[in-house]
């Protein structure tokens, strides 16, 4: 009988810390990820910011040269 209490008294034990484990892990992962999650955007926002500049500025360009292109026409023309 007391064999019986003992290794349900082990087994709910054993269940309560893999609980408790697994509650661990969870936290240790996202305080990882959470880190990770922080360098990534520490190094990713200037590149998109520069980024961001060049592609505007490749966006702006465009039609600043079709009024550029527009002048020297009207220039070559008169």
């Amino acid at each position: 009988m007391f064999d019986i209490i003992f290794d349900i008294l082990v087994t709910v034990a054993f269940i309560w810390l893999f609980i408790k484990v697994i509650k661990v892990f969870f936290k240790i992962t996202w305080g990882v990820a959470k880190i990770v999650a922080g360098i990534l955007l520490v190094l990713a926002l200037p590149a998109l910011v520069l980024c961001l500049i060049f592609a505007s500025g490749a966006v702006l360009l465009v039609p600043l040269a079709l009024v550029a292109g527009a002048f020297g026409l009207v220039k070559l023309l008169s």
